[in-house]
């Protein structure tokens, strides 16, 4: 079945109509990773979201897919072994999408760890992690460190370090592993969400109710077992089910900046201290640099989770700090996102201090939940919850083992870096003979990949008009048609991320999208005035560090 918001209706038929091995609750990444993965071993899957895919967490993270060797620090090995090796496994399955990224880490006096432990620490992380060749760590003497970057302070630069990590697209990443998904055969749905569980005679747990957000119809889903993937949401599912006794959640609150590249046109990718002790990141991408990320805790409301302009304040005096030359204020920001991170609570520990780590909890009635864990292990937690279920399922002999790591994402086309870079030498050919800036093509093959040909195909030379947005609303028409979009919400911040890394364009074409979409989905005007007010929303909740300092 096609991935297309049209095909809403065939999607909600087939989940009323079967009965599931699976069905998994909460469409990031965790809950589509595992979705892919029980539907590639051949059980019958159902996943529902009750907004839109990664429209929680797994679209507001640090967008790296990275080793964590902070965690180094907290002497969880095993952990840093496992997502260090998962970021080779994922750039394998979306070279596009998963970008190789040299981080270069400062060494200064007094402060952080001296060179001879930094060049441990790293020496061991490429060790667990498996990095080999040129992406191996590279110790720099002080000249070497300011010559790659020379807007650090310089007072106090004894050093620095180059290492291997990977940047990405995190909601881009969750609905590319969602559409294999549905390819694979799960029934796969946003904007569906459960008002309650259902249960057996023995009181075991063996589907939903579930009301669709599009339509408002109320219906079943009977599914053998239920998975909780809700993220900070975990909890509140725990609760309906009457099981939350035991380990609890512990939610911090993470915030990132973002940046005009000129107003901090750093070379390359930095991790540096500041001067609580806390690490930070500064990511060139595209037209811009972001900042982050922030790590306190949270107990506010989980649905509206905002940036305050005291979280602003922090992140740009960290960067003012280390990189004095740029005078940043606060409104030099662009825009914004704040998200949280569902740990696992541990008594006496800061949030710095929680474990990355996941676990999972499965109720008296059956229900599992899982909790914790970084975008980069989705398909590590995804194997170990599925592998747990089989255990546990009459046919389980018949069914195969986890084979994701070698289920390439998106059309599977791109197959290396270079392929990659090929394509996009390519692609900028066609954008100059479009009329278009030819570092346009970077930003359609980092979101899209080889699947930009479906986009593109039918844009000629434009002699008059604005061929920008001739090309978005083809990209709208695409991200209906194969990507399930069903707002403007949807369209510019998590299948595109303009909202974030190019807020201009939202601003000028917000009403061609809307009215784009309302021609694609048959909206009526009131459908069309509620989109243009929750993008509204949207817009002011990435600039709500304007608004005057706010508790957090």
């Amino acid at each position: 079945m096609n991935f297309s918001s049209a095909n809403r209706h065939q999607f909600i038929a087939s989940l009323k109509q079967h009965e599931f091995d699976m069905l998994i609750i909460g469409g990031g990444i965790t809950g589509v990773g595992i979705a892919l993965d029980a539907a590639s071993r051949g059980l019958k899957v159902a996943l529902v979201e009750k907004e839109d895919f990664a429209s929680g967490t797994s679209s507001r993270s640090t967008k790296l897919i990275h080793g964590g060797l902070r965690y180094l620090k907290q002497f969880e090995f095993a952990l840093v072994k496992e997502v260090g090796s998962e970021r080779a496994v994922v750039h394998k399955l979306a070279p596009h999408l998963v970008l190789p990224e040299k981080m270069l880490l400062p060494l200064r006096e007094h402060r952080g760890f001296g060179s001879l432990l930094t060049s441990f620490g790293l020496k061991l992380y490429d060790w667990l992690a498996g990095v080999t060749g040129k992406d191996r760590r590279l110790m720099l003497t002080r000249r070497q460190t300011l010559r790659r970057e020379p807007l650090l302070k310089k007072d106090d630069v004894k050093g620095g370090a180059l290492y291997a990590e990977y940047r990405t697209d995190d909601a881009r990443l969750t609905i590319e592993v969602a559409k294999k998904a549905n390819k694979y055969g799960a029934v796969v749905l946003n904007y569906c969400k459960v008002t309650q569980l259902n249960y057996s005679e023995i009181e075991s747990v063996c589907g939903a109710e579930v009301q669709d957000g599009i339509s408002g119809e109320i219906f079943s889903i009977k599914s053998s077992v239920v998975i909780n993937a809700t993220g900070p949401w975990v909890d509140q599912l725990r609760e309906m089910d009457k099981s939350r006794e035991g380990k609890r959640l512990h939610l911090t609150k993470g915030v990132h900046i973002v940046l005009p590249k000129e107003k901090l046109p750093i070379h390359q990718s930095i991790y540096f201290d500041i001067a609580d002790g806390r690490m930070i990141f500064a990511i060139p991408r595209g037209r811009t640099t972001y900042v982050g990320t922030t790590d306190t805790n949270y107990k506010g409301e989980i649905d509206r989770v905002v940036i305050t302009r005291e979280d602003a304040q922090y992140l740009i005096n960290g960067v003012n700090e280390n990189f004095p030359g740029v005078k940043l204020t606060i409104e030099d920001i662009e825009s914004s996102w704040a998200g949280l991170r569902p740990l696992i609570h541990e008594d006496g520990k800061s949030a710095s201090e929680l474990s990355r780590k996941d676990e999972i909890f499965i109720s008296p009635s059956g229900l599992y939940s899982i909790a914790g864990g970084k975008l980069t292990g989705y398909r590590k937690m995804a194997e170990r919850i599925v592998d747990m279920v089989i255990d546990n399922h009459p046919r389980r002999r018949e069914i195969s083992k986890c084979y994701t790591d070698k289920i390439r994402l998106s059309d599977g086309q791109l197959i290396h870096s270079k392929s990659v870079r090929r394509y996009v030498n390519q692609l900028k050919k066609r954008m100059t003979s479009l009329g278009v800036d030819p570092e346009h093509a970077h930003y359609f093959v980092e979101n899209y990949g080889k699947q930009t040909e479906k986009i593109i195909k039918d844009v000629k030379t434009i002699d008059s008009g604005d061929i920008h947005l001739t090309l978005i609303k083809e990209e709208v028409r695409y991200c209906v048609e194969r990507e399930m979009t069903c707002s403007s919400v949807d369209f510019f911040m998590r299948r595109t991320g303009r909202l974030y890394f190019d807020i201009e364009s939202v601003l000028k074409y917000k009403e061609e999208v809307t009215n784009e979409l309302a021609l694609l989905l048959n909206w009526s005007d009131e459908a069309k005035r509620n989109d243009r007010d929750r993008l509204e929303t949207a817009v002011n909740e990435a600039r709500n560090f304007l608004k005057n300092a706010e508790s957090k």
